[in-house]
């Protein structure tokens, strides 16, 4: 191990000035390390300002079209990359927190204290070193005194010399010359005496200093500069492990966007939509044809419906009406029936009817002359289907029922909101109006304020008959997911074939037996199971039913 008070070969001026150059700029790179790094979590903090800023303009607003796309899986995928961004960003800013609390802020302090730790032992070197000065001066003013001293006593040695060798010089001028030559050379004794004195004392502390003080110093000195070089490479390493000790979270995040892609699910998004917006009508079938050919059933016809139009003619009429799969305002059809219409009865007296006219009474076709085709061999006017109540959604079975009844609901909250945010706004206006009536006439806001109180009692009525209607069908659907295998109440027999393609119903065939296990609530539709545990809705007008006694 070297040591620098014991391994520099002094020249005093010059050590001192290198070994002060060395630490100062030791000090220095310390300073500039921590400008590095603050400009580093800068750039971090930016960053992540950024990405924050990024996520949040594409995340979608609250109760908006995009955030109710977010059922489908592409859509959702989207949102979780945005979240875990947002996630991402916030390791970033804790990338920077940890740099400026463990790097600059420490750095910043122990560099405080090396500068005044540095401070003293250079404070402590140059009082030695004037220590040393003063003593030297003192030496070199006792060595000039004792020359000028030794000299003069010369002179007036050589003087009394020459005054003895004098023969006109008298008694008295030789003994006063020789006193002179005396005390001259008493003087430079003492002289002599006082340098040597401070020759001693200057050795001594030349000793003292260059063997013992100055060593000490200088070993304090590097033993700062190695303990700030010690902390100077923590901190080299603490920038990089500051970030290697967020890895992990980001590798988490990049794995959860991965994840998101891998969950996306194209088929399962087609079905969402389709189980979104499916209206629960069925498929108009083909227009059938209608015989005029014979008389009398033409007469039948004249008489009762007037002037027949032909099938060129039905569909011309028909062609503005045809169903939009997707398009939720679509209306039933007037052929369509619903739970409350009446299915046509097949008569038995003609036997089964024919292929042309089928006995599924939901993918019959229909015309603009609202008459049902009934599977007779003479056409006649069947009976007028009831009129569809679209607006409680009565025609559609329970499930789809009760989903439009709660969109309906979440629609009428939204503008009841929206009247009661206005309905506050107007009522501080009207505050404001009156405390300075510079600004506005508070009258001229009153038929405003009763527009937005009608408009919101209205839409509280509504709001209270919706959540009746729906509150039913809640506890209707509650009942059939809790009552998983309820006790058969009685027997039905199909007289018609049912498809059972919308959510909550049964498919069944003419002839079929099932159980049943809810009777009609007033709304059309009737529980029935299967002997295979199979249960669902059926149209009660579609079945001859026999409830137990």
């Amino acid at each position: 191990m070297f040591i620098w008070g014991l391994s520099l070969d002094f020249v005093l001026q010059d050590q001192c000035d290198i070994i002060d150059k060395h630490t100062q700029s030791g000090l220095d790179l310390v300073e500039k390390y921590v400008k590095f790094v603050k400009e580093r979590t800068e750039i971090e903090q930016n960053y992540a300002k950024q990405l924050r800023n990024l996520t949040k303009k594409y995340s979608p607003k609250r109760g908006s079209k995009e955030e109710q796309e977010c059922r489908f899986s592409n859509h959702q995928a989207f949102l979780d990359i945005l979240n875990e961004m947002n996630d991402y960003a916030g390791q970033r800013e804790l990338i920077a927190e940890n740099m400026m609390i463990n790097i600059c802020i420490e750095l910043t302090k122990y560099l405080q204290e090396l500068k005044q730790e540095r401070k003293m032992h250079l404070s402590e070197a140059k009082k030695a070193q004037q220590s040393l000065e003063g003593t030297y001066k003192q030496l070199d003013n006792s060595k000039k005194r004792f020359e000028r001293e030794w000299r003069e006593a010369e002179k007036a040695a050589q003087c009394a010399e020459k005054t003895d060798q004098d023969l006109n010089a008298t008694k008295a001028d030789v003994e006063k010359a020789k006193q002179q030559a005396h005390m001259r050379t008493h003087i430079a004794e003492e002289c002599k005496n006082d340098y040597a004195s401070q020759l001693q004392k200057y050795n001594k502390e030349q000793n003292q200093f260059y063997f013992t003080d100055m060593p000490l110093v200088f070993n304090r000195l590097q033993d700062m500069d190695e303990r700030r070089i010690k902390k100077l490479a923590q901190g080299y390493i603490l920038f990089a492990d500051t970030e290697r000790h967020v890895m992990p979270i980001i590798g988490k995040c990049l794995e959860g966007m991965t994840r998101a892609g891998t969950n996306v699910n194209e088929s399962n998004d087609s079905v969402v939509l389709i189980e979104q917006h499916k209206s629960g009508f069925e498929r108009p079938g083909d227009v059938e044809f209608e015989d005029y050919s014979q008389g009398i059933n033409r007469a039948s016809s004249d008489s009762s419906l007037g002037t027949p139009k032909g099938p060129l003619e039905l569909l011309g009429k028909n062609k503005n009406k045809t169903f939009r799969l997707f398009n939720k305002k679509s209306k039933l059809p007037s052929s369509s029936l619903s739970p409350f219409s009446t299915p046509p009865t097949p008569s038995p007296a003609n036997g089964p009817p024919s292929p042309q006219f089928g006995r599924d009474p939901l993918t019959k076709t229909h015309s603009t002359s609202l008459l049902f085709l009934c599977p007779t061999m003479t056409l006649s006017p069947c009976p007028s289907p009831q009129p569809v109540d679209t607006e409680g959604f009565t025609h559609l079975p329970p499930e789809q029922r009760r989903k439009r009844l709660q969109q309906k609901i979440d629609d009428i909250s939204k503008e009841l909101q929206k009247e009661m945010d206005q309905s506050e706004a107007l009522g501080k206006m009207k505050d404001v109006y009156e405390k300075n009536p510079q600004m506005g006439d508070p009258a001229s806001l009153a038929p405003q304020i009763t527009q937005t109180a009608q408009n919101m009692e209205r839409l509280r009525g509504e709001l209270n008959d919706t959540d009746s209607s729906q509150a039913i069908y809640t506890e209707f659907d509650d009942d059939f997911e809790e009552e998983e295998l309820a006790a058969p109440i009685g027997q039905c027999t199909a007289l018609y074939n049912f498809p059972g393609s919308s959510e909550g119903t049964i498919s069944m065939q003419e002839g079929e037996v099932l159980s049943v296990v809810e009777e009609d609530k007033g709304d059309g539709w009737t529980r029935v199971r299967r002997n295979n545990g199979d249960e669902g809705y059926i149209p009660t007008s579609y079945a001859t039913i026999t409830l137990n006694k």
